[in-house]
């Protein structure tokens, strides 16, 4: 799996960074699924957490959240992230 983080009109600090990679770790289940994970962070007035996860055989999952804090949108992200994944992988455990 390729985890592609970046970071738009701020810099990402090592705690966050840090953070973030305990959240991902959360969906290391599905890891031989999926074959990138691209996350961007964006700072306007709030924070912006925006995922796309390509799996496989070729499905895209597009989340998008805002948070005024860094955290919680991360929180908020990687919570509807994992509930994505969990569903498309049930999914395609039935096409099979």
């Amino acid at each position: 799996m390729n985890i592609d983080i970046r970071a738009v009109h701020f810099t990402l600090k090592e705690e966050t960074r840090q953070y973030l990679d305990r959240k991902i770790a959360r969906i290391h289940n599905a890891e031989n699924m999926i074959i990138d994970l691209l996350i961007t962070l964006t700072h306007d007035r709030d924070f912006q957490a925006e995922a796309t996860v390509n799996f496989r055989w070729g499905v895209s999952i597009h989340v998008k959240e805002t948070a005024f804090e860094i955290n919680p949108a991360i929180d908020k992200l990687v919570d509807v992230l994992d509930q994505k994944i969990t569903k498309e992988k049930e999914k395609a455990k039935e096409k099979r």
